[in-house]
């Protein structure tokens, strides 16, 4: 079927980053691995999630400091920073601090809410101010604030021999504009578009004008860009897990399906009190994938994506998933590599 959808401009993955407890090292470097390959097969984005308090990168700023050093033009994000967790001033200047070291390309992704399981977690991240912490959209605006350089202190000037500046330094110009909000339903859609944020959606929305996945995620694109400042041209990235099958062997085929299997049964309805509604994971050849997402509604309103990879494969599986995505689904989509990928990765 002839495309219906624009041509892919920026091709980026997403990685969770496990590793073995007992040797937490040699994950992280894995995943630095990763990244790096991902620059020399062209992609244009890496992405880290954030686990606390699990098997997978609790530190991605620290990880992407890392990776700036690994790399010289591969952008680098974080999908999402739970902002539950942190001090928004001390994480604005560790953000600077990233964005300078890289060289302008970090993209760092936020989102709101209280931790998990917060009840169990509380005592030890806050014992003193538990029952009074502001997890709503307050805390990304403060720190946007922060990051986009507002004085954070009526406080400036010297003092004996110091110097003191009266916003975060380092100020890194333009990292306000690299800010992405990680969002799932029509509120959070419109919040991020509001205040000039970008827009990740991924494999997870909230089912609140529909139960058809698609529909929903068009819904939330929609209504972010009708309340951004630059409408239609606001960013938005795209994250299913995608799966091409095009140079694995057949054992790596059938673990793949088998994966999606075992995961297919919560897509078919909304789960849980909040009404969750999860993506197909898209398997298969490059070209079939490709037609699927040609005919995927929200697809159609992208130019960039940050396909996630499976979180339980091995990293000669994400060799073969990122090199197929690169070499074969990527130019099907349209996509042109930023720099011609290198010898194939063994």
């Amino acid at each position: 079927m002839p495309p219906t959808s624009k041509p892919l401009r920026k091709l980026g993955f997403l990685t969770i980053g496990l590793f073995d407890g007992a040797d937490p090292r040699r994950g992280h470097e894995t995943t630095l691995d990763i990244i790096a390959l991902g620059e020399r097969l062209g992609f244009d984005s890496a992405w880290v999630r954030h686990r606390h308090l699990q098997y997978g990168i609790s530190s991605p700023v620290a990880v992407l400091a890392a990776a700036s050093q690994r790399t010289s033009r591969i952008e680098l994000g974080t999908a999402v920073i739970p902002l539950g967790w942190e001090n928004p001033l001390r994480l604005a200047e560790d953000l600077a601090t990233v964005d300078i070291l890289s060289g302008g390309r970090l993209n760092p992704g936020v989102s709101i809410g209280p931790p998990m399981h917060y009840d169990r977690v509380k005592q030890a991240l806050y014992p003193e101010t538990a029952d009074v912490e502001d997890f709503s959209y307050e805390r990304v605006r403060r720190l946007l604030d922060a990051v986009r350089g507002e004085a954070v202190t009526d406080f400036g000037g010297v003092e004996g021999f110091e110097v003191y500046s009266d916003r975060v330094q380092p100020h890194a110009e333009g990292l306000g504009q690299r800010m992405w909000y990680g969002g799932g339903s029509l509120r959070s859609a419109r919040w991020a578009g509001e205040h000039g944020m970008n827009f990740l959606t991924s494999s997870v929305v909230k089912a609140e004008e529909s139960e058809d996945f698609a529909e929903i995620q068009l819904s939330h694109i929609r209504t972010f860009r009708s309340h951004h400042p630059d409408g239609d041209r606001a960013r938005v990235s795209q994250g299913l897990v995608v799966i091409p099958t095009d140079s694995a062997s057949p054992e790596q085929r059938t673990k793949y399906q088998e994966y999606a299997r075992k995961r297919a049964p919560r897509t078919a309805t909304p789960q849980g009190p909040a009404r969750m509604m999860f993506a197909p994971d898209l398997v298969g050849s490059s070209a079939e994938i490709a037609e699927r997402l040609h005919a995927h509604p929200a697809f159609q309103q992208v130019d960039e994506v940050a396909f996630a990879l499976p979180f339980t494969f091995a990293h000669d599986d994400y060799v073969q998933i990122l090199t197929d995505m690169a070499t074969r689904l990527g130019p099907a989509l349209g996509w042109r590599p930023t720099t011609a990928p290198g010898q194939p990765a063994g």
